[in-house]
Order: structure tokens, then sequence, then C-alpha cells
């Protein structure tokens, strides 16, 4: 029965690998689950970790990614992938819902929902996505109490909580660095810069602020698209790939609905398309089915 059904590796166990993982010399790469099993080909594949991106979930839900999305519905989702992986999950926690208040009790919902750690942003309530101009900036005061009471919510000192600064695009790199250091002080344990235009500003980053760092790597935005390896070399601990899988699945399925309007029928298709019995593979169905046998083949003694 272990592993199947839930993840055999316990949350305390995935936030202290998260935490390993983040100190070591290796960048840890968070690919972006749509749903659970996303997470389980990411776990299969041999990431170090499983990101939940809100721009992703709130498509899903056929919203912009413009804080409509409440903190039940992100909770909610992201147990359900938690549960299913043995990986570390770092979830997209935007403003952290509210008020600072409302930034603790996120710690204590999403710890609850078996996640390693989130991340906080230092955008105004309702937010905007971060490769998007028109974005506001809280002062640096108020997101400091932001990150402040996150810390003091947490129950499992391995849980993560990353600040994410969106000053970068707003006021400047030198701003968003100033905005990093003063959340370092604030008890954060990653730092996130958002929407930086150069491998240089990537650099600057790296060399002004000596927590660990997290690249995004999202595709049509603002950023370049640097390499894994190059980001480690720079020196950077973590890259999330957010909405990468969202955009592969959406490009296949709107290509093949295409065809099927077209031609009246899939035939076409179906070399594009993952089989019955590599999904039951990923399912790990055959386990499912010994499991079952093994419960309900069993034999009543004379004496019952």
């Amino acid at each position: 029965m272990t592993g199947l059904i839930a993840a055999a590796t316990s949350a305390a166990d995935k936030r202290a690998a998260l935490r390993t993982s983040l100190a070591s010399e290796s960048i840890t790469g968070l690919p972006g689950a749509i749903n659970p099993l996303t997470a389980k080909l990411i776990q299969e594949i041999g990431f170090e970790g499983v990101y939940i991106s809100g721009g992703a979930f709130s498509a899903t839900l056929g919203l912009p990614d413009i804080g409509l999305t409440t903190l039940t519905e992100v909770a909610a989702h992201s147990a359900q992938i938690a549960r299913c992986t043995d990986l570390p999950v770092l979830v997209d926690a935007d403003t952290g819902f509210g008020e600072p208040m409302s930034a603790a009790r996120t710690v204590t919902v999403l710890e609850d929902a078996g996640v390693a750690g989130l991340h906080l942003e230092d955008q105004v309530n309702p937010k905007r996505c971060g490769h998007l101009d028109g974005k506001a900036i809280v002062p640096t005061d108020e997101m400091v109490r932001r990150v402040r009471a996150a810390v003091s919510a947490r129950r499992d000192p391995n849980f993560v909580i990353c600040a994410r600064t969106d000053a970068a695009g707003i006021d400047g790199i030198d701003a968003a660095i100033e905005r990093a250091k003063a959340y370092v002080d604030a008890g954060a344990d990653l730092i996130f810069t958002e929407a930086l235009h150069t491998r240089a500003d990537f650099e600057k980053f790296r060399g002004a602020v000596d927590i660990p760092l997290l690249a995004n790597m999202t595709e049509f935005g603002k950023s370049p698209l640097i390499p894994a390896q190059a980001l480690e070399s720079i020196g950077y601990n973590a890259v999330i790939y957010p909405v990468t899988t969202l955009r592969l699945a959406m490009g296949a399925i709107e290509r093949g609905l295409r065809v099927i309007a077209e031609e009246g029928t899939q035939e076409t298709l179906l070399d594009e398309m993952q089989t019955r019995s590599r999904l039951y593979e990923l399912l790990e169905y055959e386990r499912y089915t010994e499991f079952d046998s093994g419960v309900f083949n069993f034999t009543l003694s004379r004496s019952q």
C-alpha cells in the first residue's frame, strides 16, 4: 500500500528535503503542475520539486491572473497535488489573500495542505501577472509586515517562506535589491525577483543578496530563458517553470480539437496522444489491482 493512493513521504520529510535541496550546490528544478497527474510525471522524470502557479491555476478555472482565486480554492488544489507526490511542493500564494493576518492564516492552511513552502509577493491586492505592465507594489514596510506575519505563523520550521518582489520592473533593480534585503531581515528563507530583463540582472541580484534565490523561467515574458545549468553557475538555488505544462497541454488540445472539427475524427492524432497503457503505467494501475486482489482474496477458517 506504500505510495499507493497517497505519497509515501510525509509532509515534514518533504519540507526537510526542500531545505536540503535549496542549500545544496545544485539548482532545484520545480516545473509547474496543473493537476496531480502532472505532478506524478514531474516526479517520475526526476525533478527536485513541484511548483503550483497561481496564474496557471486561475487559467484552468477560466479566470485571469488578477487575484480572483481564494485561499480555500488554492489550498484544496494544492492538497490534491501534494498528496500524490513524494516531491516537495512550492505554492504561489499571491499577496497572502489579504492583510498580514491573512498571510499568517495562509501559512497555516497551506501547511495543513501538506505543501513544503509558499511565496508571497509585494504587489497591491488584487495583483496582476508579474510579466504584465501596470503593476503596483505596496510600501516596503507593508510587505515586511506580510513576511513577518507569515514567518511567525508557521509551525514547522522547515516550511519555506519565499518573498517575491515585483519592484524591478517598477522602480528598478537597485530598489528591488533593497526590498529583498528588507525581506531577508524580516525572516524570508528564499527570495524571488520577478521579471528581470537580462542575465546581468540575475548576476547583480545574486551578488547583492546572500540567501537562496529563485528564478522564474516563464515563457513569453520579460526575462530571457536562461538554462538551468547557467542559472546554477550564476549561483541561483531554484528555478520554476510555472505555466509551461499548461501551455504545452493547451497548445496540443487546441490543435487536436481543430483537427477533429475539420476531419470529424481523431484518427490522425493518435500518434500525438499518451496511450492508454502509458497512462495506466503512470497511474500504477497494476498495483491498485494487486492491492484490491490482496484485500479480497482471503479464506475464512473453520472456526470463523
